[in-house]
């Protein structure tokens, strides 16, 4: 088995934990917040409600709301500014995975200095962040539980990854209730994107007995409840359903780290500026293909997962269920089975792919993959059909 390492936040999941948020941040030393969000959460009302929390707790704050849904190294370099101006010495970020990332970024720069493009990589982070309490309103980038931040470099218009145990917050806020403000294609996404991290983290070449659990516990929640949740947002059942599968599929890929889909979908984003959840819904399918033949034993276990009879199939037959689940997944919530509707070039192709097999996440992809295959991939999706 190995020597591996197992780190979460302190968590606080359930109905109304939002609640939480000015006692936890006391509990760490807040006197002064730096709470990062954006323009659609701020509409949607959360941040107003955490703030009266913070209120209710004395704590003075200061909001900023600036980070775009892939935010940028010059966005968080606004950030950091804005966070010694005011005179802040903690950090809240509510929202999606962009908010989280922007608000781990901004808490890197404020006490370990330089430009955030210095700690792209592994392991760069040297001094202490600021006390982070992170409150999610998807259930998709699991950023709140992570060592990860994702920032955009708006030079050479790549997604850099940077991961450090020092990113991991303080303490994660859960409220499946901030779920039902979001229209069904955000849903559809984000649901889609935690799909990605527990299939992912399941058959990462650094899973552990310890990650793997949480990594299949997420597949069976999102098989069931994705489609309802989609369906209606006030399914509460589903919501609360899902926000367990994103804590759960986050905390796995934190640990175990991701793969190719990721590796891919980071490059789109940084090159066009797209969504991250619609871009690994549409890989996805494709990637596990040329994954299958590395762990055929895991995706039978993903295909019994997603509830698929595997008893009296062949190995190889079992394993190939879990690709039909998945597509058939992504078919039902009206996922694009191809990137040719994205304004994506084949001439952009090869630049991807050369930055996509230096990306972190593919040091952990199961099988072997070279800026070559990683091109016939990109070509197979912009394509279309499998």
């Amino acid at each position: 088995m190995g020597i591996f390492k197992f780190m979460t936040p302190e968590i606080i999941f359930g109905t109304n934990s939002l609640s939480q948020i000015g006692e936890s941040l006391l509990r760490l030393g807040a006197k002064k917040v730096f709470v990062v969000s954006d323009e659609g959460v701020l509409n949607s009302g959360w941040v107003e409600r955490a703030v009266q929390y913070l209120k209710d707790c004395k704590l003075d704050y200061c909001l900023w709301t600036e980070p775009t849904p892939n935010p940028k190294d010059y966005e968080v370099e606004k950030g950091v500014h804005a966070y010694i101006e005011s005179g802040c010495n903690s950090v809240v970020g509510i929202g999606g995975g962009s908010a989280i990332d922007a608000a781990k970024s901004v808490a890197l720069l404020a006490t370990n200095g330089g430009t955030i493009r210095q700690y792209e990589g592994v392991d760069l982070v040297t001094s202490p962040l600021p006390p982070m309490v992170m409150a999610p309103t998807t259930a998709g980038s699991g950023s709140e539980v992570s060592q990860f931040a994702i920032i955009g470099n708006s030079t050479r218009k790549v997604k850099m990854t940077i991961v450090s145990k020092s990113l991991i917050p303080d303490i994660a806020i859960i409220d499946p209730l901030t779920l039902m403000t979001k229209d069904a294609r955000l849903t559809a996404h984000t649901g889609m994107d935690v799909l990605t991290h527990a299939i992912e983290s399941y058959i990462s070449l650094a899973a552990t007995p310890m990650t793997e659990g949480y990594s299949l516990q997420a597949i069976r929640l999102i098989a069931e409840y994705l489609r309802p949740s989609v369906a209606s947002r006030h399914n509460r059942e589903a919501k609360e359903a899902m926000a367990m599968a994103s804590l759960q599929a986050g905390i796995a890929f934190s640990n175990a780290i991701l793969g190719a889909v990721h590796a891919m979908s980071h490059q789109l984003g940084g090159l066009l500026d797209l969504p991250h959840g619609e871009m690994n819904s549409i890989l996805l399918p494709y990637v596990l293909e040329y994954n299958l033949i590395s762990c055929p034993e895991k995706f039978k276990n993903i295909s019994a997962a997603f509830g698929e009879n595997v008893d009296i199939l062949s190995l190889t037959g079992a394993a190939g269920k879990a690709i039909k689940a998945v597509k058939e997944l992504a078919g039902d919530l009206d996922i694009p089975d191809s990137l040719r509707n994205l304004n994506l070039k084949e001439d952009q192709i090869d630049f991807m792919s050369l930055n996509a097999v230096q990306d972190a996440c593919m040091t952990t992809n199961p099988r072997d993959m070279k800026a070559a295959d990683v091109k016939l991939l990109f070509r197979r999706a912009l394509g279309g059909g499998f």
